[in-house]
């Protein structure tokens, strides 16, 4: 098991910090005594104050508050080795009243909300007011940072249409930012008003960037100099990586990446916006350890649910329909994963490799395990799969 990675370490190597922002401060009282005035704020502290200010008492809040001296909420599916269960309803209503969301002791929250496209997801309703899908989605996110313990991580999936509003929220929370990733896929819905969209933000936030759980070993990628370039100096790294990988960059795109289609092994019927396993693995194995508790409160076709099982991860889902809910957890405790959750090292190299000896070629691709032979094998070959299909 990978252990959180104390903060000396970090600040030694600020290259696995992410991108971290200013959290807000707390409000000073009008009867604390005046005798020696408060440091003044910077422009990021003092903005997000006046957000979270606006926002005034969330919704959260008083959801949170009125549940709590109710008993905690049974699951309507539920298994063991490891715990799994899922809850039927509003997640709004759902959240509070699970006890381990109430006492902050989630791991690692994943989020794949409904995007307000009037899409089919059986009863729930796709198409609100924009004022009240954000109030909405506000709520829900702050009854997830609840739920997170202190070194707890949060993932939300969310297109171009309410990403920004969501950054500016979650900052106003208090939340750090560690990256805004990007999920590339090929095959965008079509269109002739306007650039066709092919991706979908994968937002990355964190109660306290230098106590979070990371595991940067657990999903590392083939490097370009390695595969592309084979050049021998890859094998002789000095970042504290194994010779010819890396961690992946903040665009996602290649093998196990592209977009769920109908005749993909992993569709599950009555989807048609799912997520591919190999997107949840590698969030959950690179912020999160076995036996930590995973929470999804879009449950949707099982996707984080059956991926966390598989790896040894305890799993809390809420749904809002009683029929996807149960053949979500029929996918989650029978069916499992449409492929093995290896962690094989893949390419996400863009440009065919360059002429090399097959010396070279060998020589770099040895690092890379049963990988590398394959992509030293295309390569010798000419033939080489570009990013993603």
């Amino acid at each position: 098991m990978a252990k959180r990675i104390p903060k000396k370490n970090l600040s030694e190597n600020p290259a696995l910090l992410g991108n971290d922002v200013i959290a807000s401060s707390g409000k000073i009282s009008s009867s604390a005594p005046a005798a020696k005035p408060a440091p003044a704020k910077t422009s990021k502290a003092a903005q997000a104050e006046l957000s979270a200010n606006a926002l005034g008492r969330s919704d959260a809040d008083a959801r949170l508050a009125a549940a709590a001296s109710s008993p905690p909420l049974l699951p309507d599916f539920s298994d063991g080795g490891p715990d799994t269960r899922v809850y039927v309803g509003d997640c709004r209503e759902l959240l509070p009243r699970i006890l381990e969301v109430r006492d902050s002791k989630v791991d690692l929250v994943f989020a794949d909300p409904p995007f307000n496209w009037n899409r089919g997801y059986d009863k729930w309703d796709d198409q609100m007011p924009d004022a009240e899908y954000l109030g909405f989605t506000y709520t829900w996110i702050d009854l997830c940072i609840a739920a997170l313990r202190p070194s707890g991580s949060m993932w939300i999936n969310i297109p171009d249409d309410w990403a920004a509003e969501i950054v500016v929220h979650c900052k106003a929370r208090g939340m750090k930012m560690i990256n805004w990733c990007v999920w590339h896929y090929r095959f965008g819905q079509n269109t002739k008003r306007k650039f066709i969209s092919s991706k979908v933000h994968a937002l990355y936030f964190a109660k306290a960037p230098f106590e979070k759980t990371w595991n940067p070993l657990e999903v590392l990628e083939a490097t370009d100099r390695a595969t592309t370039y084979f050049d021998p100096r890859t094998n002789e790294k000095s970042d504290g990586m194994p010779p010819g990988k890396r961690v992946p960059l903040d665009v996602w795109y290649g093998p196990g990446f592209s977009r769920i289609q109908g005749n993909n092994k992993e569709r599950r019927p009555g989807h048609d916006n799912q997520l591919p396993e190999a997107y949840l693995e590698r969030v959950i194995r690179a912020c999160s350890n076995t036996g930590d508790l995973i929470m999804d409160p879009f449950n949707g076709s099982g996707t984080t649910g059956t991926v966390a099982r598989a790896l040894g991860r305890r799993f809390i889902g809420t749904e809002y329909s009683q029929d996807l809910a149960a053949a979500a957890f029929d996918r989650i405790t029978r069916i499992g994963p449409a492929s093995a959750l290896t962690g094989e090292v893949i390419s996400s190299a863009i440009f065919k490799p360059r002429k090399a000896s097959a010396k070279a070629i060998s020589s770099t691709m040895k690092s890379l395990g049963a990988a590398g032979a394959a992509i030293g094998e295309q390569a010798s070959e000419g033939l080489f799969m570009l990013g993603n299909g």
